[in-house]
């Protein structure tokens, strides 16, 4: 690009002639070397490659917020990582204490083998009251339960069933039963067919989640 600025049609020549004197020979030199100087310090300006600012522009903003996202996202990761460390370990020693009292329980129930015999006593009872509801047969269903509330095997049960009943869900259930033993009792003895269905039904399905909750249901033959 210097070719450009600097003149080579007419290479710079000084005149020979012997009229010029020597201060003025010294002072064309002079300007001669100037214009030069000149244009070469205009060459390498034009040569030399411009250093401009940096410029923002909307992908490099992009990629700043994607970066702070990114690293503010690895922090909340790892706040998150030990938050979650401490659930799965809260989760452990619950898992912990109720397999404890799991144990405990088995424990308590393959000692009480009298109770759980009345127990078994008591679902052959309801398997043959609920068979002659289903008949319509409400006097057969009445000599099961003989003097009613009352009668031994009613009284066994109930025995059996507070004993090994520990949580409230497990005593609620025994309410329910109680409850529901006492309404199938009383709609026998009136002969009302109707209210005992319905009463044998409630009595059953409250012994049948008790048994659930306690985990007697695989010990219990004919549930």
């Amino acid at each position: 690009m210097a070719l450009h600025f600097l003149p080579t049609a007419h290479p710079f020549c000084l005149p020979s002639s012997p009229s010029l004197s020597l201060a003025t020979q010294s002072q064309v030199y002079r300007s001669i070397n100037c214009s030069v100087k000149r244009q070469l310090t205009l060459c390498r300006a034009v040569n030399q490659p411009s250093v401009h600012p940096p410029i923002l522009t909307k992908r490099g903003l992009s990629i700043s917020f994607l970066t702070t996202f990114v690293l503010s996202f690895a922090g909340e990761g790892s706040h998150a990582a030990i938050l979650e460390a401490d659930d799965d370990e809260e989760l452990l020693e619950k898992v912990k204490r109720d397999r404890k009292k799991r144990l405990e329980r088995q424990g308590v129930i393959k000692s009480s083998t009298k109770e759980t015999g009345y127990l078994q006593d008591l679902v052959y009872k309801l398997s043959e009251v609920g068979k002659a509801i289903e008949n319509n047969d409400l006097p057969k269903a009445a000599s099961v339960f003989g003097s009613g509330t009352d009668t031994d095997w009613v009284q066994k049960a109930n025995i059996a069933l507070n004993k090994l009943s520990a949580s409230p869900e497990e005593k609620t259930e025994v309410d329910t039963f109680n409850s529901s033993i006492a309404s199938l009792i009383s709609s026998v003895a009136k002969n009302d067919v109707e209210s005992s269905k319905i009463a044998f039904v409630s009595s059953a399905s409250a012994f049948e989640k008790w048994t659930s909750l306690t985990g007697l249901i695989v010990q219990l033959k004919g549930l």
